[in-house]
């Protein structure tokens, strides 16, 4: 009986804790679906049955009458926004409440590679954001192209050789590894080559970093469900040594000094080089309510991290964004014989050559481009945690510090509400005339306020480069039996794949188009 009823407690003991924050969105007056205890409302992204993107998009449809759906993961609540002025008040005009993301384990600091411009929160943010912003100029950007265009050379050489054959190319893997070499030139200063070589190891380093299956998840679950139990289980384990290897023997080639490449390793020893990073707090104030100063010096440890999120961040958004536009190229052959058409005129202008000024006049290759990023954005969502007890005005609506506040992109990005049938291909939708300013914070592939990608213009730049160098000599078919909506990769977090690749079949058009250098 003892027994029994020891096993009774524990039993009632677990459940309670499994439950512990379920009445949070109840107590507020939040529509939200029923939570299990321990998974919350994210059962099946854990189990692999649908990725986090959809699990917010679903939240977002089935509550049309809301403003915000409340959404558990696992115990910890957080809210999904539906109304594009809160995903304003929060992104950008009361950022100050919500500049933390909160994706790195609370109360904790970050594992070394995680402390980077992406993932760190706080000070730390702020110093690297103020350090590194220089380092995107237009200057900067118009020095590296010469490098985007060997690649997007080397881009045109392996889908020829697939166009000869006659065989499917998966532009997936294709553009994935056009952006591997990019980031290998423009990041490391290395010639990667994996458009040339199938088992380059740097391509297969950037795979690894999203190989993301049932093991890695279950970290992930139990760090979410246990959060103080298993807070110091890495997400990154299986990448980290091999990575400071990389970057240590890249920083040892330059003797820990910028080498005149201007790539982005030597910006970053650059940085480095100016001393300690000093600014005003966003977490600390002194007793008369001024910020007090936070400081921080930039070492190797912190090089690396940031080196980190340019692989990864830069890996998989640049090939995700540039080849679903492919795919859906390939289904509408109007939209894609205007867009290189206009590749075709702008070459003719600059000497058949790709280059910085080139891409620049390539308007509607940019809102093709764009509207790929609308119809699959690279980033499914945006994340911002609370931090400090913020009340939604018009809604009656507080929450407490260290809830998370989602800003379903893919959903907004498909809403029939902003977009005139969203399941339509229309670039011209991007046109500046036809923008309607009201819808500002419903399209944000790159994010918006002071934490928006820090890299968009050079992920635009190398993105337009890819997407002209494939138009510019060949056409794009779907291959024979391929998915019309290929399936999202369940495992995707922030950043979406898809499942199984996108294959296509690549047609050389007349050589005479081709840049050259």
């Amino acid at each position: 009986m003892i027994a029994l009823a020891l096993l009774a407690a524990a039993l009632v003991a677990a459940y309670l804790f499994g439950t512990r924050n379920f009445s949070y969105w109840r107590r507020r007056g939040v529509k939200h679906d029923r939570p299990l205890p321990f998974f919350g409302t994210n059962a099946r992204n854990y189990l692999l049955r649908k990725s986090f993107t959809e699990l917010a998009t679903e939240a977002y449809r089935k509550y049309p009458r809301e403003r915000v759906v409340g959404f558990f993961r696992a115990n910890r609540p957080e809210l999904v926004l539906r109304d594009p002025e809160l995903a304003r008040r929060v992104l950008v005009a009361d950022f100050a409440s919500f500049y933390p993301r909160g994706l790195t384990t609370q109360g904790r600091a970050p594992e070394p590679l995680l402390r980077n411009l992406f993932f760190a929160d706080g000070d730390l943010w702020r110093l690297l954001r103020q350090r590194m912003t220089p380092t995107f100029t237009s200057g900067k950007l118009r020095a590296m192209f010469p490098l985007i265009v060997e690649r997007a050379e080397r881009l045109q050489a392996r889908a020829l050789a697939a166009a000869a054959a006659g065989r499917e190319l998966d532009a997936r893997d294709l553009m994935a590894r056009y952006t591997t070499d990019f980031i290998g030139a423009c990041g490391f200063g290395l010639d990667s080559d994996s458009l040339g070589d199938d088992d380059s190891a740097f391509r297969r380093l950037g795979a690894k970093i999203f190989q993301l299956g049932a093991k890695e998840m279950f970290v992930v679950m139990l760090r979410d469900m246990f959060p103080l139990l298993f807070a110091n289980l890495s997400a990154l384990g299986r990448v980290e040594a091999d990575f400071f290897r990389l970057v240590d023997e890249v920083l040892r080639r330059r003797d820990h000094r910028p080498s005149g490449r201007h790539d982005f390793v030597d910006s970053l020893l650059e940085c480095k080089q100016r001393g300690t990073m000093e600014v005003e707090s966003i977490e600390r104030r002194r007793a008369d309510g001024s910020p007090e100063r936070a400081s921080l010096e930039m070492d190797d440890t912190i090089v690396a991290a940031q080196v980190f999120v340019f692989f990864a961040a830069g890996f998989e958004t640049s090939s995700s964004a540039t080849s679903m536009t492919l795919h859906e190229l390939a289904h509408h052959p109007r939209v894609q014989r205007k867009a290189q058409a206009e590749v075709d005129a702008v070459l003719a202008r600059h000497g058949g050559r790709l280059s910085y000024d080139a891409v620049k006049e390539m308007t509607y290759l940019e809102w093709t481009l764009k509207e790929g990023m609308r119809v699959f954005p690279s980033l499914g969502f945006l994340i911002r945690e609370c931090a400090r007890r913020y009340t939604f005005e018009g809604l009656g609506l507080t929450i407490d510090p260290g809830v998370r506040v989602v800003v379903p992109l893919q959903a907004l990005h498909n809403d029939p509400q902003y977009f005139e049938r969203p399941h339509e291909f229309r670039p011209e939708r991007h046109d500046p005339a036809r923008l309607d300013p009201a819808h500002k914070h419903v399209y944000m592939p790159f994010g918006d306020g002071p934490r928006a990608c820090i890299g968009a213009r050079l992920g635009l730049m190398q993105s337009l480069a890819g997407l002209a160098a494939v138009l510019a000599r060949f056409s794009v078919r779907p291959a024979p039996g391929a998915p019309r909506r290929p399936a999202v990769n369940p495992a995707s977090g922030i950043v979406q794949s898809v499942a199984g690749g996108l294959p296509l079949l690549f047609e050389l058009r007349d050589a005479a188009a081709a840049p050259h250098s």
